[in-house]
């Protein structure tokens, strides 16, 4: 029987097998034979292939990991644990965006705290011209989702406010190339900051404000599947939000 996931994943992607082979280093006999004859690789492999195409190992291989290996990956990928965002040390933030070397993302309603960072909008200048794509989501200062979140953090119109402060305060970024915002109008159940495959997460609780709110740190561990799952919802939301005007 053939992987048709991964025979599926370098259409996909649009990688030859060829090319597959060449970048993990192994014959591409053997990558015909993990497509035609589904074989299973060694784990150096799978990961290696994972991480190339960006995909996730259980899902090319559903059979490789046992569940309490897969479950394990994912524990792994807990760096931290803050009970509070407010609890999260600034020089973290800045940390965690210096490292991106492809992408960052911002998926918030309004995340006023980090547009009122001048040292945040230093980093995001210098990552756009190094070539980092960075994807800003802000609710939709308009939308019921915002006006129902006002209501339940017992803070009203005041969330709407919030967004069209942020929006004032990225104006400077709003015209950078490699800079892309976009106005979302979806329940955030977590607001999620990423750099690469690099993560804070802050946790949202009815009745408390997200600073309020636990945060995890989380990185990306072939075989865990956390960070996956976060940073698919980030882009599902991406993909279904507004360019910004």
């Amino acid at each position: 029987m053939a992987n048709e996931r991964l025979r599926a994943a370098l259409l996909e992607r649009g990688v030859t097998p060829d090319e597959l082979a060449a970048a993990i280093e192994v014959d591409v006999k053997t990558i015909e034979r993990w497509i035609t004859k589904s074989r299973t690789p060694y784990r150096r492999h799978r990961y290696a292939v994972a991480a190339f195409l960006r995909m996730e190992e259980t899902y090319l291989w559903p059979d490789a990991l046992t569940a309490e290996q897969a479950t394990g990956a994912s524990e792994s990928e807990i760096l931290n644990v803050f009970p509070h965002r407010s609890t999260v040390p600034n020089e973290l933030w800045h940390r965690l965006f210096e490292s991106a070397e492809e992408e960052i993302g911002v998926l918030v309603y309004s995340g006023l705290f980090l547009s009122e960072d001048m040292g945040i909008h230093r980093i995001f200048r210098n990552k756009a011209d190094a070539g980092v794509k960075i994807h800003i989501l802000l609710g939709d200062p308009k939308s019921e989702q915002v006006a129902q979140r006002g209501a339940d953090e017992g803070v009203d119109e005041a969330m709407a406010g919030k967004i069209k402060n942020a929006l004032v305060m990225y104006k400077p970024l709003r015209g950078i190339d490699g800079i892309e915002f976009r106005l979302h109008d979806k329940i955030l159940y977590n607001s999620i900051y990423r750099a690469d495959d690099q993560l804070l997460v802050n946790t949202h609780i009815y009745g408390f404000t997200a600073a309020h709110a636990p945060v995890l740190h989380l990185r990306k561990v072939a075989g865990g599947s956390m960070v996956t799952n976060y940073l698919t919802s980030f882009e599902r939301v991406w993909d279904s939000a507004s360019p910004l005007e």
